[in-house]
């Protein structure tokens, strides 16, 4: 089943509520890097985020070395390739209230 991707304008606007986080592989995700402390509180965020993550059953796409933690948001049921949704626009909402 496929998810309606975002438009370009509330891609401008999800942007805008979030400017920490930036457009990634052409438009059809959105990426962030964390730094925490160290290992332990980048894992607790990690940690967090798993659990939003499974009550929205929207999964990130992440990579963590030591205090850091680079998180990619995408829809891969957008659009005929995957895209940025609505699903993202809650994720990532989500997350910034984690930090």
């Amino acid at each position: 089943m496929s998810v309606p991707e975002l438009t370009p304008a509330e891609i401008e606007a999800l942007l805008a509520q979030h400017p920490a986080w930036e457009l990634a592989r052409e438009g059809k995700a959105i990426a962030r890097t964390f730094r925490f402390k160290d290992f332990s509180e980048a894992w607790g965020f990690m940690s967090r985020v798993a659990l939003l993550a499974e009550v929205q059953d929207h999964h990130p796409e992440w990579f963590n070395v030591y205090n850091r933690v680079e998180v990619t948001l995408t829809t891969h049921d957008a659009g005929e390739s995957g895209g940025l949704s609505a699903r993202d626009v809650r994720m990532a909402a989500a997350i910034e209230g984690l930090v």
